[in-house]
């Protein structure tokens, strides 16, 4: 169930309304426990090869750790917030992610990594999963949209903020660039301690009802598992691609990376513009072939202009997927909106399951070959799948339905 604290937003210190500071808050939820503590690893992943913490090939492994940490996240997020409490739940899921950074900081044992890496994820899912259902029910409805977007925009910060950071705190070393991600994960958390709304969470009910399943909505879910999947070789393996696997070294891949930044910053926006103006049906499936191009373009050329662009529109469709997949499900369950909850947790879930089976998946084949343009064919075939789908759920779905 969804936690409600009554009509206006009361703050931790009682200040009033303060749907702003509550925005905020889950903005810098999504910053620390997606921004940094996932996507701050991908610009490191080189560093921790060459510097001797890892093998190329665990170094994936502890990447694919953190995805699977994020689906555990997903699965408990409102069980963890029913026993204890909403707001405990989101500041502890921040507290934990900067702890993660930190103890990310000893390369102890490949295990010790391992768990930290696994344990990031799980706050993180946590807070994906908690953080902007908590807020948004205080916000205005002529506010939704814009507050929405703030909040995913968190995820965008973190990646751009981490592919700035990282290239100039390895000059100090790699120890170091843990401690400061840590850092700023820690203040972070800080700032937002106070701004979560006090709810009051439904001990009697930890499930959230579920909608019925038509053919449109289950494709759906297993369209957005895949999209998760095809999103892997960017998200865990374009900055050692193109460090390594194209000879350019860690200071051209981190730019990359921060132009997967870039792309994700304006992807939400841009996105929900065109998905106004032609359908979230006709917006999600052309974000389908784009993605499917601008990925298996990496297995023919490693062209200048086509990096560029793929990163740009890759980090883009991160945040943006979320967005499309989210105005589809809602058109979907319009008749149901008691079941929109349900329908965005089962979402996320299987979001979260794709990721975890990509990047498991992918670091498997890449230990076995370490071939660059197999994980790119793959990750394009997924999305080329998600498209085949919808397309036929579409013809599936009765002509008057959604």
């Amino acid at each position: 169930m969804m936690d409600r604290c009554g009509p206006e937003l009361e703050t931790g210190d009682g200040s009033g309304p303060g749907y702003w500071r509550a925005t905020f808050s889950a903005l810098c939820a999504l910053l620390v426990g997606i921004g940094l503590a996932r996507f701050a690893y991908t610009p490191l992943l080189p560093a921790l090869v060459t510097e001797g913490w890892f093998s190329a090939s665990q170094a994936a492994y502890l990447g694919a750790a953190n995805l699977a940490g994020y689906l555990a996240g997903a699965l408990l997020a409102r069980n963890i917030a029913a026993r204890t409490s909403t707001r405990f739940a989101l500041r502890a899921g921040m507290a934990l992610a900067s702890v993660a950074l930190f103890a990310c900081a000893a390369p102890w044992s490949f295990l010790w990594f391992f768990i930290w890496r696994f344990t990031a994820g799980l706050s993180g899912g946590v807070l994906m999963v908690l953080a902007a259902p908590t807020v948004l029910p205080f916000v205005p409805a002529h506010r939704l949209g814009l507050a929405g977007g703030v909040i995913f925009t968190g995820v965008a910060l973190g990646i751009a903020i981490s592919g700035t950071l990282v290239p100039v705190t390895l000059d100090l070393g790699l120890m170091e660039t843990w401690v400061c991600l840590g850092a700023l994960a820690v203040l972070l958390t800080a700032l937002s301690w106070h701004g979560w709304p006090v709810t009051v969470t439904d001990r009697k009910s930890t499930k959230t009802l579920l909608p019925a399943a038509s053919p449109a909505l289950k494709s759906l879910y297993l369209e957005y598992g895949l999209n998760a999947f095809g999103l892997v070789p960017h998200m865990v393996f374009l900055v050692v691609f193109i460090a390594q696997g194209l000879e350019q070294g860690l200071t051209v891949g981190a730019h990359y990376w921060v132009l997967f930044g870039l792309g994700a910053v304006i992807g939400p926006v841009t996105v929900g513009y065109l998905a106004d103006r032609v359908g979230f049906l006709r917006a999600l499936r052309l974000g389908y072939g784009l993605q499917a191009i601008f990925v298996g373009a990496l297995i023919f050329t490693d062209q200048t202009i086509v990096l560029v662009l793929s990163s740009l529109i890759m980090g883009a469709f991160v945040p943006a997927s979320t967005t499309l997949v989210l105005g589809r499900l809602r058109e979907l369950l319009a008749h149901d909106p008691a079941g929109q909850t349900g329908g965005w947790r089962l979402a996320t879930i299987a979001f979260a399951v794709g990721q975890a089976a990509g990047a498991y998946g992918l670091s498997f084949l890449f230990d076995l070959g370490g071939d660059y343009t197999l994980l790119f064919g793959i990750g394009g075939a997924m999305l080329l799948l998600s498209l085949g789908l919808n397309l036929v759920a579409g013809r599936l779905t009765s002509p008057k339905g959604p």
